[in-house]
């Protein structure tokens, strides 16, 4: 099985099985002197880990890294950084009757069926665990981008969370005042996000899930990531956010809204509508203004009987978007660390 690395000069390799010993991380290209900020790895695997409250999985997993090469005296050495996390809370037993019996909407017969031989237990690599190795490299990304453009942000919400969407003014809002989706249930930042977290037990309970839809805004941006032809910034970024298990749509800016308007609309606006519209890209290069932009998901495959006896989240939007956060941040430390061989 190849395709486990990500990135060309920032690259991560994912390693380990949903329930095997460890899952973790090879991050190689980072450079050395970076400053390792192991509170801000601590604080973004606690914000993706199982179990934080009612409405994720319940599998209690602390989810502690260990560093075992590439940091000394608490900076990067340039060498390869590799972290593990271990699994303690596995249940394996739970997954005894999938190894001959599919569950539907899951990706245990393709795996089956392409590899011969699969670790049927909690879905093995094709589990939302594999997530763990992802946060682990976007924490490494986020430490070298502030080490080279510490005005870089990366902010991730819930735009949609089944039948709950934000309105235009709740998202103004949250913005207006930078808040932390954190602060809110479900990473919704509305005053209703007491209800989507009631309506999302409501699901839990009955054997139901949703889909839902993550917004991430990037400030800060640099103007001139980006390497045309075959590596244009929004091309990298769609293939890391649909890399994400459960997604089923990416959009930049506008996104499907843009084929219903003429052109002499869309470009004939002012130049802040025009920033949103475009997404902070043109050209597949950013342009200096804020990226926008948009993942859909569909609903969690687990569902009845397998969620009543399991432990799933009946939304994957809360917990995918500290995940989605960390492969924006890989995909930007790849472009600044490319962007160095661009002139002379």
């Amino acid at each position: 099985m190849s395709a486990n690395t990500f990135g060309t000069h920032f690259r991560l390799t994912s390693f380990g099985e949903s329930h095997g010993i460890a899952l973790g991380a090879v991050i190689d290209g980072c450079p050395a002197g970076v400053l390792w900020n192991h509170d801000l790895l601590l604080a973004d695997l606690e914000r993706r880990r199982p179990g934080q409250n009612a409405v994720v999985s319940q599998r209690a997993e602390q989810d502690t890294p260990e560093v075992m090469s590439g940091v000394f005296e608490n900076k990067t050495l340039g060498t390869p950084i590799a972290v593990i996390v271990r699994n303690h809370d596995a249940k394996s037993n739970d997954y005894d009757k999938i190894k001959n019996q599919p569950r539907a909407g899951h990706a245990d017969d393709v795996w089956k069926q392409k590899f011969g031989h699969a670790d049927h237990r909690g879905g093995g690599r094709s589990s939302g665990r594999e997530t763990v190795s992802r946060v682990i490299g976007g924490s490494v990304a986020k430490m070298l981008i502030h080490a080279t453009n510490p005005a870089l942000k990366i902010y991730g919400f819930a735009n949609q969370i089944g039948e709950f969407l934000l309105t235009t003014t709740e998202r103004e809002s949250f913005f207006s005042k930078v808040q932390n989706a954190d602060d809110y249930s479900a990473r919704f930042p509305a005053a209703r996000h007491l209800e989507v977290f009631e309506a999302l037990k409501k699901a839990q309970k009955e054997g139901d899930s949703w889909g839902g839809q993550a917004e991430i805004v990037v400030k800060g941006v640099p103007p001139g990531l980006g390497q045309p032809v075959f590596h244009k910034l929004k091309a990298d970024l769609a293939a890391a956010m649909m890399s994400v298990g459960a997604t089923s749509g990416f959009e930049i800016g506008a996104g499907t809204e843009a084929i219903s308007q003429r052109g002499t609309e869309f470009h004939a606006q002012s130049a802040q509508a025009q920033a949103d519209q475009y997404g902070g890209l043109r050209g597949g290069i950013t342009t200096g203004e804020d990226l926008i932009l948009r993942v859909s998901f569909k609903p969690t495959s687990s569902i009845l009987d397998v969620a009543k006896r399991g432990r799933h989240d009946p939304c994957i939007v809360p917990r995918a978007i500290p995940v989605l956060e960390a492969m924006v941040a890989m995909v930007i430390a790849d472009h600044i660390l490319w962007s160095r061989l661009d002139r002379a």
